[in-house]
């Protein structure tokens, strides 16, 4: 029978949990970063989520999940996806795969994003109260390691890319974390990455151009990846970037890892101790991969990046308050 609609449910409904860097604008809720992540329950059988699609060349990829089902895999070129189930209680989880990095994905009006509109519910189906997020908070941010590409296959767009794959992702799932995935394909810390984003120390603090990245409380780590992709990087750049961290999150724990390469180690190492700042530490992840745990020479595989997260998870536990 056609579906019949009921309640119309907007993104910033309490009984909505959105996790990520989300920009809200009057509607709609707005993601670019792969990893983020929406959820909430309902009592029925059917509703419908809608997306804002007007104006996007390339369809973001999301994994939408019921209950313990497998993920499915959707392209959202079109604005309703509707979802069915047996007549009870249900939790959907939907997830980032990739948002495209080689299109406009920074300046309003986007090439490809997550608008997400709401949910329209049946006429028999009524939306419950999630619990919140109660773990602690995590945020990440780093390059297109830390997005996911190429760390399902060698394809350079969204088909070889998963946001849920990556050491971000799996560490902050270890620690029931909420988590703030920011990865930007090609960006370092003075280098502007791919999809018009501006350079690691011109992104921070934003969600996109002309949304601020508003935070209700303050992160517990912050763990920063950057550097790979700055052909040259001096302490005093990498240090600026940590200084505009530290003066977001004044108690934070702030992590500076090395690329996994070895890459400017040296360089990082140093800028973090002329800061002298006691929350802040270096992890030497140089080594912690090698070219076969890659796809391409340079981007870990899904395999990758588990041995990443493997290494990480014990490192944050040594160096910060996080304890799984």
């Amino acid at each position: 029978m056609p579906f019949e609609p009921g309640e119309v449910v907007v993104p910033s409904d309490p009984r909505i949990v959105l996790e990520g860097q989300w920009g809200q604008q009057p509607g709609v809720a707005i993601t670019v970063n792969s990893g983020s992540r929406i959820s909430f329950s309902f009592a029925g059988e059917r509703l419908q989520l809608l997306f804002d699609t007007e104006g996007l060349t390339v369809a973001p990829h999301l994994w939408i999940t019921v209950d313990d089902g497998e993920p499915e895999l959707h392209l959202i070129d079109d604005p309703v996806v509707e979802l069915s189930a047996p007549t009870g209680q249900h939790r959907v989880e939907v997830v980032v795969k990739d948002v495209n990095e080689h299109v406009n994905r920074w300046n309003p009006p986007f090439e490809c994003a997550v608008v997400f509109a709401g949910l329209v519910l049946d006429v028999n189906s009524r939306l419950r109260l999630s619990g919140r997020p109660v773990g602690p908070r995590l945020e990440f941010y780093g390059d297109s390691i830390t997005q996911g590409v190429r760390s399902l296959s060698s394809h350079s767009e969204s088909e070889g890319a998963d946001g849920t794959t990556t050491y971000a992702y799996l560490t902050a799932r270890a620690f029931g974390a909420t988590s703030y995935q920011v990865g930007f394909g090609s960006q370092g810390i003075s280098k502007p990455g791919n999809g018009e984003v501006p350079a690691g120390v011109d992104s921070f603090g934003w969600n996109f151009a002309g949304s601020p990245a508003e935070r209700v409380e303050p992160a517990d780590v912050v763990v920063i990846n950057l550097g790979v992709n700055d052909p040259t990087l001096e302490p005093e750049e990498y240090s600026g970037y940590v200084t505009r961290v530290r003066s977001a999150y004044p108690e934070t724990t702030i992590v500076a890892l090395t690329p996994f390469s070895g890459k400017h180690a040296e360089t990082i190492q140093a800028a973090v101790k002329s800061l002298d700042d006691p929350n802040l530490v270096c992890i030497d992840s140089t080594g912690w991969i090698t070219e076969d745990d890659c796809t391409d020479l340079v981007h870990p595989t899904a395999a990758g990046h588990a041995k990443i997260a493997a290494l990480l998870i014990p490192a944050l536990e040594e160096h910060t308050s996080l304890r799984r």
